[in-house]
Order: structure tokens, then C-alpha cells, then sequence
């Protein structure tokens, strides 16, 4: 199974040309509507994207009842964009996550260059594009050679210093210290043990070791679900909550682990997204940006226990509306909700 790198970027302010959105997503909206949100902001499906990041979070956050606002551009064709929206209403569902650790635990300076260094052949695969990657064998290794070259470190690492990787992971209070703790710990050979480690890593309060903690994950749930006979066992419970978070990137690595983590049946990370995340993956569902609605589109219709085959077929003729609907009726305690 191949997965690719999704590399998200913020809208060039320095562009010779205001960018032009493609398409506008929002998330998090529960009595707040997308109109009132356009009609503070003037933002507009077709429009330029001319205020900064800065500006719109701020006139959105003068909305009654919004508490948090995230606002993010992901780019690029020529010079349109994707705009996501999204906010927390009071009251709403949210990950509560870690205290910030307090402790000095840090990785030796080596293995933070390889990583360094293999962030860079990463970036220059991508300028190629090149940032395919391979999660067979529980781990990712990536498709540029000159990329793939640093991976095999990483499992060195792992194998000898796992209990290093954990104490960065759970003690460091330098947050780059441990998102590289993050990726690493998915190298580990005791892949059960890993993913406990990820997982708690899920709830860390900073984003980017949450996104390698989630990504590092998914490679153990596509080795999981090939080896079943592993008895390796995800629980679903943070990825979940993660589907609460105001960071879009939170949502969308938690839905796709989540796609993994249910390829094989799994009734039990069903019902807690059918408990949880229904509310959170109807919006996301409903995104003009397909490449990122479409997992918590099939997230959706594995709630409703539709058979893969059904859904993409839903999804081809472009009746998302018909799954979304199939998977809320099944939310306890609603017959139906809009």
C-alpha cells in the first residue's frame, strides 16, 4: 500500500499576484453558519485571497460564540488555493491534550541531523515530485532513493535506543526534540509497543509531533492489517478526539489512520466513531476539496456498513449526500440530523 505525502503551505504572501481561491471548506461549525462567516470576511469561492491569515482569524473571531479560528491556505495550482476554515464554537467538543513536559531529555546531535538531512531529500523529492512512500513493512520508506538513504538509520536507531526515543518523547520540553521522537518511535521493532508509544504521543500538546505520531501510526495499521496474525491492537480513542481539533491537520491524519485502522474489520473503533466523530467527519465529507474529503467520506460509510465497493461507487456518481445521511441516522440517540 503506497500513501502520499500530503505537503500543505500556507498561500504565498509575497506572491507578485493575490492568490485566487479555488474552494472554501469549513469545519467546526455547529450554530455558526459558512454565510455569516463570508459575510464578515468577504471571502468568496472565486474571490482573492488579499487579507492576511492574521486579519480573517480576527474578524471571525469577532462572531458571537467562537472561541478558537484556524485559518489555512494549502496551494498550489498557479496561483489558486484551497481555503480551509475552521473554528470552535463554545461548547463544543475538543481535545484536551498533554501538559507541556518540563524535562531535559534530548536526542544526540547525529540522529537529529539525519533527520534534518532526510527532511531535506524529502523536500527535494517533492520539488521532484517524488513523495511516495511505502508502509508495508509497518514503517515508512520512501520511493526517492535519496530519501529512502536515511531510513535505514532511523531503524538502527530504534532497534538500540528505543527507551532513549520514548524518554524525549514523554519528558523532552523542546517540542522539535520530540516530533523527531515521534517519527523515529515508528521505526521500533516491538511494533506494539510503538504504537502505545504513538499513541499517547497523539495527545502531545504541540502539532507537529501529533502529525508524525499519527503518521508513524497509520504505517503500523497498514502492517497490522496485512499480519493479522501480529495481534497488534490500535486504539482508536485519540485519533478520534483529534477529529475535534481546531488544527486541519489534526483531522485530516487522523481520518486517513483511521481509514487504515478500519480497513480490517473493527467493530470497536466503529462505535466510537459513530459515538464521537459523526458530527466532525459529515462536515469534512462534505468538502470541495476531494482529495481530503474523501477518507472521512469511506469513514462514513463503514459507520453506515456499507461494503467499500458501494461506497466508492456513491462516491463516483457524486451522492455523498446519501452516505452522510446512512451514517447519522446510526449516531446514538438521532434519527437524523442535518
Amino acid at each position: 500500500m503506497r500513501e502520499l505525502t500530503a505537503l500543505l503551505c500556507l498561500a504565498c504572501a509575497a506572491a507578485a499576484q493575490a492568490p485566487r481561491i479555488n474552494d472554501i471548506n469549513y469545519y467546526g461549525l455547529h450554530k455558526v453558519t459558512a454565510e455569516k462567516i463570508q459575510a464578515v470576511t468577504g471571502l468568496r469561492k472565486g474571490g482573492t485571497l488579499t487579507a492576511s491569515k492574521g486579519d480573517i482569524e480576527d474578524q471571525i473571531d469577532k462572531i458571537p460564540g467562537v472561541v478558537l479560528v484556524r485559518v489555512e491556505a494549502l496551494c498550489c495550482e498557479g496561483t489558486a488555493v484551497d481555503l480551509f476554515v475552521g473554528i470552535e464554537e463554545k461548547g463544543a467538543p475538543h481535545p484536551a491534550f498533554h501538559s507541556t513536559p518540563e524535562g531535559t531529555a534530548a536526542l544526540p546531535r547525529e540522529i537529529l541531523d539525519t533527520y534534518a538531512d532526510f527532511l531535506s531529500a524529502v523536500a527535494r523529492a517533492a520539488a521532484r515530485g517524488n513523495t511516495t512512500e511505502d508502509f508495508t513493512a509497518g514503517h515508512s520508506m520512501m520511493d526517492d532513493p535519496e530519501a529512502r538513504a536515511f531510513q535505514p538509520r532511523f531503524l538502527s536507531f530504534a532497534a538500540d535506543h528505543f527507551d532513549w526515543l520514548r524518554d524525549v518523547l514523554r519528558n523532552s520540553a523542546d517540542s522539535g526534540q520530540r516530533a523527531v521522537a515521534a517519527a523515529l518511535v515508528g521505526y521500533g521493532a516491538d511494533r506494539q509497543q510503538a504504537a502505545g508509544e504513538l499513541q499517547y504521543a497523539i495527545g502531545d500538546p504541540d502539532a507537529s509531533v501529533r502529525n508524525n505520531a499519527m503518521r508513524a501510526l497509520a504505517a503500523i495499521a497498514v502492517y497490522a492489517g496485512k499480519q493479522p496474525g501480529s495481534g497488534i491492537r490500535i486504539a482508536p480513542t485519540w485519533l478520534v478526539e483529534m477529529l475535534h481539533s481546531i488544527v486541519l491537520e489534526d483531522r485530516i491524519q487522523a481520518a486517513r489512520a483511521l481509514v487504515l485502522v478500519t480497513d480490517s474489520p473493527n467493530s470497536g473503533a466503529l462505535d466510537l466513531i459513530r459515538e464521537r466523530g459523526i458530527d466532525s467527519l459529515k462536515e469534512m465529507a462534505r468538502w470541495t476539496t476531494l482529495r481530503y474529503a474523501l477518507p472521512p467520506f469511506l469513514l462514513l460509510g463503514r459507520v453506515a456498513g456499507m461494503p467499500d465497493s458501494e461506497i466508492h461507487a456513491q462516491w463516483e456518481t457524486g451522492d455523498r449526500e446519501s452516505v452522510i445521511q446512512k451514517a447519522v441516522a446510526l449516531e446514538p440517540g438521532k434519527h437524523s440530523h442535518p
